[in-house]
């Protein structure tokens, strides 16, 4: 077989099924109990083995095979799940995941070897023996066949009318090519002796096929055991059949002792790592990223054609051209709607791996963390999902290593031992906005500041004039850290100077809000798209330039004499605050003559909460432009954030605003 042409989608098929192993046993690390992400977790497990297995890659086949005894052991309730269980399982889930990406980079799997993680999970297998004669109905629930009081009820009463309640497993051989007929075909034979009243998956699930090989139900009958495990031995394409009788006695203590634990398991709910994450999504198909960029870039053409049809606009005003001009920009706006939603994708792709970062980080740092995640259905394009997974890891780390305290010194303070870490996406006009917090010790303002006037960012004269949040802008210093020892996670200075460079790269801010003793915010606004926007034209000299709408606070009119000079920057009076007032044309080194007039026109420009006054000739007016990349050669050039081309051809730069302010 010609491994090539299926070797993209076996790729794309195994990065879903490790990420759906890795958030599902995070919860079953909180769930040790749930059966349905038991069930989960070893489907995955089962068709990563069988899809590396025909594409010969062995040593991820004979992983997740070694993964799938242990998982089926706790399936069938025959181990319990523990800490050295779950240790090791997340171990081979890295392990798997390290063979993936040697795949991805050379195209044949490297060697490594398994032998040790393998010989671990066989370990395991084998310690777990001595349980396997537990048949009890707590056993069931853990096979996933989770006996409500409604069941259990039906059980008394069958068992009262003489019934018998069985417990029966199927398995279906791998060569069996209608599984779910086959599974009519049982199911009938054994309503011929009584009632099924349960059964793992559920009737719907198996009718559309959405099981493995095996199967399990619950059935009430008044036929012998030999009796039903004869007349289900005849019927063909059946691996293996496993029948137990569950004895009355065990149905009666457990409905007795089943309601006190169900309200036990209420109160102490694990910490909600919602295995919705991986449900949530909806039906998708898969739609190269180089095709969406050349039907971008066929949108791009057409808002340039119409810009241009502006410009004819004016010499030739006729019925025909506006009526034509109307339609072509409907049509460009639809289009561009249509192409952004293509390209949005739920910001879930980068969360999901945020809970086994924090897991990962709580233990190597002996504290306790909850994460909660809040909007990760929110939808961003997918340019900004590429970026924005690094700057969110070292918000992360830093939360955990630099805010949230110790379990000890927690209590001590009045506080859950257990900190808090929210991730949380929302949109907010046209950006979208993602939010870090910690319920931590906050940022110590005067150890930040200490820090900067030590490391020169900073006189102390300055400092003395400083605000909290300009103090707190230190911190995104390179090199800068207020950690007093080097650990692994943090205190070299480097992270957060990557985290502003890379948001700010992406045309987003980033804000902090800290409280001493309550914890830190970091608050990151990005832009919906990165292709399309909309942006006031100016002239300033000779040269026009570009200013996104969305750092845009207000446009007005100041008289020349109100212009302040402070330690030989200039500064205005903005509604009672001073901000700095930038005149571009001597910014941007822009050829023509130097005005001296009595009024200046002034663009306020924000970046956060952080304000500026941009002074510029004249306004030209609202566009929506197409972005286009410098490119490499220009790529250090931070003035601008990139060029877009009018109607009549000309080249006009756009000004980041962030590197402005």
């Amino acid at each position: 077989m010609d491994n090539e042409q299926y070797m993209k989608l076996f790729i794309e098929e195994s990065k879903e099924h490790l990420q759906n192993l890795n958030n599902n046993l995070l919860v079953l690390e909180q769930q040790p109990d749930n059966a349905d992400v038991i069930n989960e977790i070893f489907r995955s497990a089962h068709t990563l083995k069988g899809m590396a297995g025909s594409m010969g890659f062995k040593n991820m086949a004979n992983l997740a095979h070694a993964m799938e005894n242990v998982l089926d052991k706790i399936r069938k309730g025959n181990m319990d799940v523990s800490a050295d269980i779950m240790d090791a399982l997340f171990e081979a889930l890295d392990i798997l995941d390290g063979l993936l990406q040697g795949i991805i980079d050379k195209g044949m799997e490297d060697f490594m070897d398994i032998n040790d993680i393998s010989a671990k999970l066989q370990g395991l297998v084998d310690d777990s023996g001595s349980k396997d004669a537990d048949h009890s109905p707590q056993k069931l629930e853990r096979e996933g066949i989770p006996l409500a009081d409604h069941h259990l009820h039906v059980m008394e009463e069958a068992v009262k009318n003489g019934f018998t309640p069985y417990y029966i497993e199927v398995r279906l051989k791998e060569t069996c090519l209608m599984k779910a007929a086959r599974a009519y075909i049982i199911f009938k034979a054994i309503e011929n002796f009584g009632h099924i009243i349960y059964s793992n998956p559920s009737a719907q699930d198996i009718e559309e096929e959405k099981f493995d090989l095996s199967f399990s139900v619950v059935a009430v009958c008044k036929a012998e055991l030999d009796t039903i495990k004869k007349e289900l031995d005849s019927i063909s394409e059946i691996e293996s059949i496993d029948i137990r009788e569950i004895h009355p006695d065990d149905i009666h203590g457990h409905s007795q002792s089943k309601k006190p634990q169900a309200q036990e398991t209420d109160r102490t709910a694990a910490p909600q790592i919602k295995d919705k994450i991986s449900r949530g999504t909806g039906r998708s198909i898969r739609v190269n990223i180089g095709r969406l960029d050349r039907l971008m870039n066929l949108v791009s053409e057409l808002i340039i054609i119409k810009n241009r049809l502006q410009d004819l606009q004016r010499y030739g005003d006729t019925a025909v051209m506006a009526e034509s001009l109307e339609y072509l920009g409907r049509v460009t706006g639809e289009l561009h709607d249509a192409v952004m939603k293509v390209r949005m994708i739920p910001i879930q792709v980068v969360f999901e791996q945020f809970p086994r970062t924090v897991r990962n980080l709580a233990r190597s740092t002996g504290k306790e963390v909850k994460l909660n995640i809040f909007g990760a259905e929110t939808e961003v394009d997918r340019t900004i999902v590429d970026e924005i997974g690094e700057p969110l890891i070292h918000l992360i780390r830093n939360a955990i290593d630099h805010g949230i305290e110790p379990p000890q010194e927690r209590i001590a303070l009045g506080k859950p031992s257990a900190g808090l870490v929210e991730l949380k996406a929302y949109h907010d006009g046209d950006s979208v906005v993602i939010e870090v917090s910690d319920d931590g010790r906050g940022i110590d303002i005067d150890k930040v500041l200490k820090r900067a006037i030590e490391q020169k960012l900073v006189s102390r004269e300055e400092a003395e004039t400083l605000s909290q949040q300009e103090i707190l802008q230190f911190i995104f210093e390179a090199g800068f850290s207020t950690a007093e020892k080097v650990t692994d996670i943090s205190g070299r200075g480097v992270g957060m100077d990557v985290v502003k460079t890379k948001i700010e790269s992406i045309g987003g801010v980033v804000d902090i809000d800290s409280r001493p003793n309550h914890g830190t915010r970091f608050i990151i606004r990005l832009p919906l798209t990165l292709s399309i926007i909309q942006a006031l034209l100016v002239s300033v000299g000779q040269e026009v330039y570009a200013i996104p709408i969305g750092s845009i606070k207000e446009i007005i009119e100041i008289p020349a004499k109100s212009i302040k000079l402070v330690r030989q920057k200039e500064f205005i009076d903005y509604r009672g605050l001073l901000i700095p007032f930038f005149r571009l044309a001597k910014v941007l080194e822009c050829p023509g003559e130097v005005k001296a007039d009595d009024v200046v026109t002034a663009v306020i420009v924000k970046k956060g909460e952080r304000l500026a006054a941009l002074s510029v000739d004249e306004l030209i007016g609202q566009q929506e432009i197409v972005i286009k990349p410098l490119g490499k050669a220009l790529s250090k050039i931070k003035i601008v954030s990139g060029a877009t081309i009018l109607g009549d051809g000309r080249v006009v730069l756009i000004l980041d605003v962030n590197h402005l302010i």
